[in-house]
């Protein structure tokens, strides 16, 4: 009996113990000083000044052409090129477009002089392959004219419509007899000029720049 109480005494003094050392943690978690909370604060105010940091740089860097996020500043307008007579110009160009010269002329004689709605038309229902290359580099002036110098499209008018020959492309077809023949595939270097002119002063203009 003696033996059962010693033992059952000793397992009371080990329980009481055990719950001790369970409760010193928590006492020191209840005894920690704030200063602990006070890094983390610390921390928060670096990362808030890291933050505001970066976006000011990001702010500083120049932005690329067609981000999403667009200025509010406001750009000065531009004037838009003149000739020697005050004329204005703007004017577009094609390289290398992969169509013969000579083909390319035949539409472009019909859209010289005329109003930017009238050479659309014209263009739209022209049954050749070069009216459509000479119709995107119509609207390109077009854009070039209203996006860069603010000017009216309905104003503009073809003041000068080139078309020059560009570097010719050789290639060689296999004929009877083991013979070749060469195939001539020619580029041209196209160029409209716009002007916010009538009808007489453009197609005086195009006779002086034609007799020089």
């Amino acid at each position: 009996m003696a033996e059962r109480k010693d033992k059952q005494a000793e397992a009371a003094e080990a329980e009481v113990a055990e719950k001790a050392k369970d409760a010193e943690p928590k006492a020191e978690k209840a005894d920690k000083p704030k200063a602990e909370k006070e890094p983390k604060a610390e921390k928060q105010a670096d990362d808030a000044k890291a933050d505001k940091d970066a976006k000011a740089d990001e702010e500083s860097k120049p932005k690329r052409r067609g981000a999403a996020e667009t200025t509010t500043r406001k750009q000065a307008k531009v004037a838009a090129p003149t000739n020697d007579a005050g004329i204005v110009e703007v004017r577009a160009s094609a390289r290398f477009v992969r169509s013969a010269p000579r083909k390319a002329r035949l539409v472009m004689d019909h859209i010289r002089g005329k109003s930017v709605g009238d050479a659309r038309a014209i263009l739209a229902h022209t049954p050749r392959a070069a009216a459509t290359d000479i119709g995107k580099l119509l609207e390109s002036a077009i854009a070039n004219a209203e996006n860069n110098f603010e000017l009216d499209p309905d104003e503009l008018r073809i003041q000068r419509a080139t078309v020059d020959e560009g570097p010719t492309i050789k290639r060689f077809q296999p004929r009877a007899q083991g013979r070749a023949t060469p195939i001539l595939k020619r580029t041209s270097h196209m160029a409209i000029t716009l002007t916010t002119t009538g009808d007489d002063a453009g197609r005086a203009d195009t006779r002086k720049a034609r007799k020089k």
